[in-house]
C-alpha cells in the first residue's frame, strides 16, 4: 500500500470517530490550533490543512531556528502535521519552509503578508500597562515595530492589519503567570479572523 493511500485510509478512519457518542473520539479531530500554537506561515485554511499535508517533515529539517516541530500520535489527525510552539522557539519569519512544502499546505507568501495568528496584550498582566515598570520587549524584539506593534503613552498596542502573529514577542515577554500563558500570547486565525471559544 502507498504511503499517500494509507494516510488517506487512517484519515477517513479517525475522521469516523468524531461521530462516536459522547467526547470519545472528538480528541482525535481536534484542532491543535490554540492559543500559541501556529501552523506555520503561508499555511492553508485549517480545515483543509490535516488532509493536504502529506507529513514528509520538509519544513521541520528545514528550519534552522527549530521553530517547527511535527505532532505526535497524540494529536490523531493532525499526527506529523508541523507546528510552531510560539512561546517556545517563534517563527523568525526566513520563509524556507514555505519554499520546500511540496503540496502547497504552506505556500509561497510575503514575509510582511503573514498571518499565522494575532497577538494580544493581556492588559491585567502586561508590566507596562499595569504601570508596574517600563517594559516594552515586545515591541523591541517586534520585526515590524511601529506598524505591528506601537507604543501609546509607553503601552503596547497591536495593529491587527500589520501583525503577523510570529510569536518574537511571546517569547520575549518577561511574565509568565498560571498555565503558562504570557502578558502577550498569540491567538490563531481562521481565514483571517481570531478564533474564538
Amino acid at each position: 500500500m502507498k504511503r499517500r493511500s494509507f494516510l488517506k485510509l487512517l484519515g477517513a478512519g479517525l475522521g469516523s470517530l468524531a461521530f462516536l457518542p459522547g467526547s470519545a473520539g472528538a480528541g482525535l479531530v481536534r484542532s491543535p490550533v490554540v492559543t500559541n500554537r501556529l501552523r506555520p506561515p503561508g499555511a492553508v485554511a485549517e480545515e483543509i490543512f490535516p488532509a493536504k499535508c502529506i507529513r514528509c517533515g520538509r519544513c521541520v529539517e528545514v528550519c534552522p531556528y527549530r521553530s517547527i516541530v511535527m505532532l505526535d500520535i497524540r494529536a490523531g489527525l493532525n499526527a506529523g502535521t508541523p507546528i510552531v510552539e510560539a512561546e517556545k522557539i517563534p517563527c523568525y519569519l526566513c520563509m524556507k519552509c514555505v519554499d520546500v512544502c511540496p503540496t502547497g499546505s504552506l505556500r509561497r507568501i510575503r514575509q510582511q503578508d503573514t498571518r499565522m495568528g494575532l497577538a494580544v496584550v493581556n492588559h491585567f498582566h502586561c508590566l507596562a500597562w499595569i504601570g508596574t515598570i517600563l517594559c516594552r520587549t515586545c515591541y523591541d524584539k517586534c520585526p515590524f515595530a511601529e506598524k505591528a506593534i506601537r507604543l501609546d503613552q509607553l503601552r503596547p498596542v497591536i495593529d491587527e492589519s500589520a501583525c503577523t502573529g510570529c510569536g518574537l514577542c511571546t517569547h520575549a515577554c518577561p511574565v509568565t503567570f498560571p498555565g503558562g500563558m504570557k502578558a502577550v500570547n498569540i491567538e490563531p486565525l481562521y481565514a483571517g479572523k481570531k478564533v474564538t471559544g
